[in-house]
């Protein structure tokens, strides 16, 4: 009997095409909407810089971590932490009231949700906008809880209001960290020998610890570092972009910054 000879199927030159997914976010209360755009200074009122100023700006740091800015580096690990804490103290608030309104005898506790909610497409250039997104989402679960315990009368009104005050102070705070750096077209090596605008950042930014500065410690996610020639991050101008809104966001999986 002479054997079978298998055909192997050839393969497919182009391959499989890119990725692509779509994004939204879905916010059931106005408190977290708010969160989401932020507030024009005026007069009376101070800036809040919200969701969207956030990631417009962290779109500068991400890509000046690319070009290897210790500053840079140093911000994401900054807000990294920030969402950390600030995700655990929202946990441990979310897990306390859900507790408080499953231990009611005899009363079933549907927490409440906008009969039209806010929905909104992203598509952000980097994971920390996005990590953003998921805390501001934790936070609009919290208020439906806070604002149905209230309503029930399980929290007093002023105890509702510091929660919230305290929670929202928090993602106000994380949304302003990329405020405060300053892209300057430094690197490693420039802050090193103390060339370029080294001695401005130093000014504007203060000193970099030295476990940011050798690279020892770093934020969980970073984008690829680019091997530049020695000064060419002081050529590269970076600016920031607004994230678009389309109404089909898209990101792809080589999306890195």
């Amino acid at each position: 009997m002479r054997a079978e000879q298998s055909v192997a199927t050839p393969p497919d030159p182009q391959g499989p095409g890119a990725l692509r997914g779509q994004v939204w976010l879905i916010l059931q209360s106005r408190q977290a909407q708010q969160l989401f755009r932020g507030r024009t200074g005026s007069m009376d009122k101070p800036a809040i810089i919200g969701l969207v100023g956030f990631a417009d700006r962290l779109r500068l740091i991400w890509q000046a971590a690319r070009s290897d800015d210790p500053y840079a580096d140093w911000w994401l690990l900054k807000i990294h932490d920030a969402i950390e804490h600030a995700r655990q103290v929202i946990r441990n608030q979310q897990a306390e009231l859900e507790s408080r309104l499953g231990s009611m005898p005899a009363i079933e506790v549907s927490v409440a949700a906008s009969l039209r909610p806010y929905r909104v497409p992203l598509q952000f250039a980097n994971p920390y906008a996005y990590r953003g997104a998921h805390l501001l989402a934790a936070y609009d679960i919290l208020v439906c809880a806070v604002l149905t315990a209230r309503h029930i009368g399980v929290l007093e009104q002023e105890v509702s209001a510091a929660l919230l005050n305290r929670c929202s102070r928090l993602l106000r705070g994380i949304f302003a960290i990329p405020q405060g750096y300053r892209f300057l077209g430094i690197d490693r090596e420039a802050l090193r020998a103390d060339t370029g605008k080294s001695a401005s950042a130093r000014e504007l930014m203060g000193e970099v610890p030295p476990e940011i500065l050798s690279g020892d410690r770093r934020a969980p996610l970073v984008p690829r570092k680019v091997n530049f020639p020695s000064g060419y991050a002081g050529n590269v101008g970076l600016c920031p972009t607004s994230p678009a809104a389309s109404t089909k966001p898209t990101y792809s999986e080589n999306d890195d910054g």
